[in-house]
């Protein structure tokens, strides 16, 4: 009986837990989102923002990678951690752009700070647990901010999700990623 209390506890805290950590995630029309409701998917956040270049620039590789994984149990997210961006702003950068995933605002930064994500844009890789499996880099095309590379070298974040999706480890599981900091949105 004590140790069915112990575990009913436990996952109580578990759940409490979650909650507080995802507490200010909302979708686009101002409803908490969990971007880790439904079991079985890896999930992968894209943390962007609307007035930087390199996040623009990134749209059509995103495209590419969301088609490559989308008969996988993989979902996407794009973050937007900015508070002053609209929603307006974000609707508008999504459909221009084109970018993949479900955007979801978050303004307490409870998602940068699950997925260590400092700048825009960068990825976050869950596993199936909800562990954190890769976060940095989408690729090696920018090597500093306005210094790019004619094509990408390595692909990272498609090389992560790859790994993620076949249960294996991530070879390198994190990156430095180039862009426009998060920090300055706080």
């Amino acid at each position: 009986m004590i140790r069915s209390q112990y575990a009913a506890l436990a996952l109580l805290s578990a759940a409490l837990c979650t909650a507080t950590a995802l507490d200010g995630v909302r979708d686009l029309h101002g409803q908490p989102a969990d971007v880790f409701a439904g079991a079985g998917k890896v999930r992968v956040l894209l943390f962007v923002r609307s007035d930087c270049p390199i996040s623009k620039r990134y749209a059509p590789e995103l495209q590419r990678i969301a088609h490559e994984f989308a008969d996988r149990p993989v979902s996407f997210w794009l973050v937007f951690a900015d508070r002053t961006e609209t929603v307006n702003d974000i609707r508008s950068l999504v459909d221009q752009y084109k970018f993949p995933g479900t955007p979801v605002r978050d303004e307490k930064h409870a998602l940068v700070a699950r997925a260590h994500a400092t700048i825009a844009p960068e990825a976050a890789v869950f596993d199936k647990t909800d562990r954190l499996a890769y976060h940095g880099r989408i690729d090696d095309l920018y090597v500093d901010i306005g210094k790019a590379r004619p094509a990408a070298q390595t692909h990272d974040l498609e090389d992560a999700i790859s790994a993620t999706v076949a249960g294996k480890p991530v070879r390198q599981p994190e990156t430095q990623a180039v862009g426009c900091s998060l920090a300055d949105v706080e």
